[in-house]
């Protein structure tokens, strides 16, 4: 891959500019520089795919045979995840990568539109399971590199989304209990982290739980073949609730916390055992007033909060408690296992995140196998761009952010491809006010050892 310098130009040179004021009706545009790149944070993503392996991984995993758009998947599926990285969130969208020097940031061949839409729509079910493969060895492998949680707690919420669609023409899409003509895939997120740890797309009339058992089965294999060699926690919202979800955690050795609908009569029953004294205060919500407290279920731990509103003009018209209770095999006071449970709604930032900031608020084609390589791509594509600022060094200032802010910061910074003294060299703006996240990312990332395709 071809090393490159880049720099920043102190403010203090570009002080010595003078200041005109110009008239902006005279401003001519023309777009003829063909050595600006316009997001030159792709080559942060662009070290860490090739530190990862990841073209040669795809082309010996991905085998579509001598399908029509088959040929050479490492650079298609890469082009695709780059265009996601930069903001795309269709096809079309790739064309950005193929303006100016922008390929040149790159380390693999960037495609044609229409040649990405003839791949995509090359794969069968076998072909994204494929896919899948490859979305948990780079997991692995970045784990390997520092990412991963090693012996210490992992904690995973598991959910389902709904991908809007317009139009009847996308197989598979249909009405779920969103009433939303749509997709409903599943996935984990990785709570401290925000990485996708596993992802499938499933019909927009799928239930909730349909496939969870299966889907939690690769889940827990893929983290342990990862290197999570600690507690496992897996936290799930009441549509996943039943007794072959808990049997196979207890099988796999994974605690969980996972909510009930606690107008199910049992669970009302067993609710309505729990004396007054028992119920204690927490902080919650100003106008809101929170108490906690557990008794069994089916043999198992129940812990409810119940909660009413206060010093509301509607406290008149909902007087009355509202529980809220989720099973668990956890142990500690039930305060804290309370909050640690509502803390599961980090996982929305993570829905949003991979909507918004990786490409899946659209979803692009009429076949199913199509969108579902699709969200692959698009999680590849969130976990890279969070990877490019954590892996290798890290500082004080690189925390959980999301995607829309590292590209902000990062990867839609524009620049300069030019020869300086035989060194390629990116020329960013100056007094870009993250400069130097920038070039101590890269060096962080240039650092990191090759591994194998």
């Amino acid at each position: 891959m071809t090393v490159f310098n880049v720099v920043f130009t102190p403010a203090r040179e570009a002080l010595s500019v003078s200041r005109v004021s110009h008239d902006l009706d005279r401003v001519e545009v023309s777009f003829d520089d063909p050595n600006l790149v316009a997001n030159a944070g792709l080559l942060l993503v662009g070290t860490l795919v090739v530190r990862l392996g990841l073209e040669g991984m795809i082309d010996a995993t991905v085998r579509l045979g001598r399908r029509v758009g088959g040929a050479r998947p490492g650079g298609k599926v890469l082009t695709l995840v780059h265009s996601m990285v930069a903001g795309g969130s269709h096809i079309d969208h790739a064309d950005v990568l193929r303006s100016g020097a922008s390929g040149r940031v790159l380390p693999h061949r960037v495609m044609a539109p229409s040649t990405l839409g003839t791949f995509l729509r090359c794969f069968t079910f076998g072909h994204v399971r494929q896919l899948e493969a490859v979305v948990g060895h780079t997991l692995r492998r970045a784990w390997e590199m520092g990412a991963g949680p090693g012996a210490a707690r992992l904690v995973i919420d598991v959910d389902s989304t709904v991908c809007e669609v317009v139009g009847k023409l996308k197989a598979g899409a249909a009405f779920g209990y969103t009433k939303v003509l749509g997709y409903h895939p599943i996935l984990a997120s990785r709570s401290d982290t925000g990485e996708i740890l596993h992802a499938r797309m499933r019909k927009g009339s799928a239930n909730t739980a349909r496939g969870a058992r299966r889907f939690i089965e690769e889940l827990v294999a893929r983290v342990r073949r990862g290197g999570a060699v600690g507690e496992v926690v897996v936290r799930m919202d009441s549509g996943f609730w039943s007794k072959d979800t808990i049997a196979t955690l207890a099988r796999l050795d994974v605690r969980y916390t996972m909510a009930v609908r606690s107008g199910n009569i049992a669970v009302a029953a067993a609710i309505a055992t729990i004396g007054d004294e028992a119920w204690v205060d927490i902080d919650y919500t100003p106008d809101d007033q929170a108490q906690v407290a557990e008794c069994t279920y089916s043999g198992r731990r129940l812990i409810v909060r119940r909660t009413r509103l206060i010093d509301s003009h509607q406290a008149a018209l909902w007087p009355n408690w509202r529980h809220h209770a989720f099973l668990t095999d956890l142990t500690g006071d039930a305060a804290d296992v309370d909050a640690f449970h509502r803390n599961h709604a980090v996982v929305e930032l993570d829905i949003r995140d991979l909507k918004e900031g990786s490409g899946l608020e659209h979803v692009p084609s009429g076949s199913f196998d199509a969108n579902s390589a699709w969200l692959q791509c698009a999680v590849l594509a969130h976990n890279l761009i969070r990877w490019s600022t954590t892996l290798g060094q890290r500082t004080p200032a690189e925390g959980r952010s999301v995607a829309r802010t590292i590209r902000h910061r990062l990867i839609a910074v524009p620049a300069r491809l030019v020869n300086h003294a035989g060194t390629p060299t990116l020329r960013g703006p100056a007094r870009w006010p993250w400069g130097q996240w920038f070039q101590r990312r890269l060096a962080a990332l240039s650092l990191l050892p090759l591994q194998p395709g």
